[in-house]
């Protein structure tokens, strides 16, 4: 059985020492996390901090936001994996549709920084999703089956079992507004079979199917409530600890 896990993306907020403040008030609301995972996602700059501030026992492991597929080089700007792992990292966001959309990064791009984090067992969560048009267009299905045999190309079964997906339709994105989660289990029961079809059935059971997009605390118990729906990546909601606990109280209860 799939272990659900919580994703908490930060995205550009929050100064170290804000971080650690976060990371403190959170550890009082969420002593303990059983039966879930739970992954936090500050910006590189507070990394350090976050790592610092996480109590011994701690139910909280750490993830970047990016990467560079490069160990290391003239690459002003950029951060590498052995960087990551020293600072605690165990996982990385990869393909996040602002990374797509904003910077211009293609399907090849983000398969060089899968790979790069699976050669230092740095776990990807790989980000796939349409847009408003695409998903008006009744593309949704190619473009996610793109973005993954994409994002994906040159992974061997042993390195499928330590990436994660989040479908994260972009229109979803920050305004509030999430995907019905029919949808969302229609879109996460292709990816399955698309697994399945590239890297056989045992993986397919295996991968966890995360879900993203305006993820809150009121909606995202329906979206646990499917079995194709392994977690969430929570965006604005993980930046308020209360919000935040929440969300993992309530991946506690759809866990037992």
């Amino acid at each position: 059985m799939r272990r659900i896990l919580i994703v908490g993306n930060w995205k550009m907020h929050k100064t170290a020492s804000e971080a650690a403040d976060l990371v403190h008030r959170l550890s009082v609301l969420v002593p303990k996390a059983d039966g879930v995972d739970v992954i936090l996602a500050p910006p590189f700059t507070a990394l350090h901090a976050v790592a610092q501030a996480l109590p011994r026992s701690s139910p909280f492991t750490l993830a970047a936001q990016n990467l560079h597929w490069e160990d290391q080089g003239a690459f002003t700007g950029e951060v590498s994996a052995p960087m990551l792992k020293e600072l605690g990292c165990r996982s990385v966001i990869v393909g996040h549709s602002e990374r797509r959309r904003l910077f211009r990064e293609s399907d090849a791009e983000i398969n060089q920084k899968v790979l790069a984090a699976l050669r230092h067992e740095l776990r990807p969560i790989l980000c796939l999703g349409e847009t408003l048009p695409e998903r008006e267009a009744g593309r949704t299905e190619e473009v996610v089956t793109g973005q993954l045999l994409g994002g994906l190309a040159g992974t061997s079964k042993d390195g499928l079992l330590m990436v994660t997906l989040s479908y994260e339709p972009v229109w979803a994105i920050g305004g509030g507004r999430a995907a019905p989660p029919g949808q969302v289990t229609l879109v996460h029961e292709r990816l399955r079979a698309v697994i399945a079809r590239e890297w056989g059935s045992e993986a397919a059971q295996a991968i966890r199917i995360l879900y993203g997009g305006s993820v809150s605390t009121t909606n995202v118990g329906g979206f646990l409530a499917s079995p194709q729906v392994d977690g969430a990546l929570v965006g604005g909601a993980c930046l308020d600890p209360q919000s935040f606990a929440t969300i993992i109280g309530l991946a506690q209860g759809a866990a037992r």
